[in-house]
């Protein structure tokens, strides 16, 4: 039996949630660019709980934007697509399973523009959501809006809202709330100047460009969550024997949830009313602290981690964290050095600890194979942006060398100690050859012959990459080349160990 709406009716479990009737029948509120596994896994899934308990009260119309794919599998389950939730909290593991009706029809631009515009005159239309890859918030300038349909995401959403002012006649009520999901910084506000500037050069007239600046609320917003896509083959098969149905849509997210919006505006926050049914959904006048403590305590920590882990043998982050003293690695990394440094006006040390037990549940999730080599893509600016502002901020405040930072810092330089071979760029670990994905491995390569000392000295002095002079950190140097030469000899666990003791003395000065 495949999903479909007539099929729910003969799905009967107790671990799954099943929509009523009723969901079908709600009107359309939503736009969203895009059917990728994050929107469905993230703000279509608050969207969905929502309307189960008559919060919302909306559906979403998705526009499928690529080439790639079609909009069949959508068809022929009536837009409905399973959620498996599956993660940790402490001890315990968190199975769901949610069919999900958020979705009322799929769109292709390519075919159905005109049905997209159409949409725009719709009067419970309230909110566009987004998420067109960090590429998709760019500007194109030969792009036409009255194109059947213009070239880029800015461009067709200018598009819709041009449609939207002529057909409400510039009523100023009627504007759109605009929640790009892109990773970007300011994703609100980039998509603004875009549009913006893209109407300009459009030769929009002065009143549409004063109601697309006034009446409409561009919002940055923040996620996090990860969506890997289908359940693994097995715990797929074991699941369709449970409930008897196919679902070629279906998708798995850990259980971890954040949608994190910045808005002034009350009314703004009153129409994301989904907010009210899920904490993961927070509506804030300024997110720059969710946004730092994922940057620093999630994806930091994982950077600094990473070449440890890969050095001790270890493939994924859940294996890692099976190993008792990267365990502790990880958690003392966070809790004694990066949530002291990014403690601010508007984010309290609690706040910080609090959200480091979450990353430690995650990192422990026995249903996401989430791989170091992957996390190791890109590894040298990784560390510049997430890493070196923790460390600059260390010093600050204290004279003594972060000892935990230093050693995930030793090993990085081993990890990226590499030659250049048949124009590849490959290390080695216990023996073990591993391809090297960063776009600074040449400066590794042509600094393959340099001693430990003299590798640490040239990495940490690289002024022109790091935009700092790291070597003259008061005992970072030393510290980073002592525990490069132990890395090295392939005491990797007795490294981790004896940086834990001397963080904790230093800790208790």
């Amino acid at each position: 039996m495949n999903l479909s709406r007539k099929s729910i009716a003969g799905i009967s479990a107790n671990n799954l949630q099943t929509p009523t009737e009723n969901l079908f029948q709600l009107p359309e509120k939503v736009l969203q660019f895009g059917t990728g596994v994050l929107l469905r896994g993230l703000p279509d899934y608050f969207i969905d709980k929502a309307n189960k308990q008559g919060v919302f009260n909306g559906r979403v119309v998705v526009v499928k934007s690529t080439s790639q794919g079609g909009t069949d599998a959508f068809a022929q389950q009536d837009n409905l697509f399973t959620q498996c939730i599956r993660g940790l909290e402490g001890e315990t593991k968190i199975e769901e399973n949610i069919i999900n009706a958020s979705i009322s029809r799929v769109l292709s631009a390519r075919e159905q523009w005109n049905e997209i515009l159409e949409c725009a005159e719709n009067s419970d239309m309230e909110i566009i959501i987004s998420n067109t890859t960090e590429v998709g918030i760019s500007l194109v300038k030969d792009d036409k809006i009255d194109s059947q349909p213009p070239v880029s995401f800015p461009g067709k959403l200018l598009a819709f809202l041009y449609k939207r002012f002529k057909a409400f006649k510039g009523d100023s009520a009627k504007g759109m709330i605009i929640v790009p999901t892109e990773l970007i910084v300011d994703n609100g506000k980039k998509l603004k100047a875009i549009v913006l500037e893209l109407a300009q050069l459009n030769g929009a007239e002065a009143a549409f460009i004063a109601w697309l600046e006034s009446a409409n609320h561009f919002c940055d917003s923040l996620v996090d969550r990860i969506v890997p896509g289908k359940l693994p083959a097995a715990d797929q098969q074991k699941f369709q024997q449970e409930f008897q149905y196919n679902d070629e849509l279906m998708i798995m997210s850990e259980s971890y949830s954040l949608w994190a919006i910045e808005a002034k505006d009350e009314k703004v926050k009153e129409k994301l009313s989904f907010y009210k049914t899920d904490p993961g959904v927070v509506i804030a006048r300024d997110i720059n602290k969710f946004r730092e403590l994922k940057l620093r305590l999630l994806n930091g920590t994982h950077t600094l981690t990473c070449a440890l882990a890969h050095l001790a043998g270890c493939t994924t982050v859940k294996e890692a964290m099976d190993d008792e003293a990267i365990s502790a690695y990880v958690t003392a990394l966070m809790v004694n050095e990066i949530a002291p440094a990014i403690v601010s006006s508007n984010l309290s040390l609690d706040e910080a600890k609090t959200f480091a037990e979450k990353v430690r549940d995650r990192f422990r999730n026995p249903f996401i194979e989430h791989k170091w080599s992957s996390i190791s893509v890109q590894y040298s600016s990784k560390m510049k942006m997430r890493n070196v502002p923790i460390l600059l901020k260390h010093y600050e405040s204290h004279e003594t060398v972060p000892q935990l930072i230093a050693v995930g810092f030793a090993a990085y330089i081993v990890f990226m100690n590499c030659s250049k071979i048949n124009e590849k760029f490959i290390g080695s670990a216990r023996g073990v050859e591993y391809a090297i994905q960063d776009d600074h491995a040449g400066w590794f390569a042509e600094r393959s012959n340099l001693s430990g000392d003299d590798l640490v000295q040239a990495v940490l002095s690289d002024k022109d990459f790091w935009e700092h002079d790291l070597a003259g950190l008061p005992g970072f140097a030393e510290a980073v080349a002592d525990n490069y030469k132990q890395l090295r000899r392939g005491e990797v666990k007795q490294a981790i160990k004896d940086c834990l003791t001397e963080n904790v003395e230093s800790t208790r000065v």
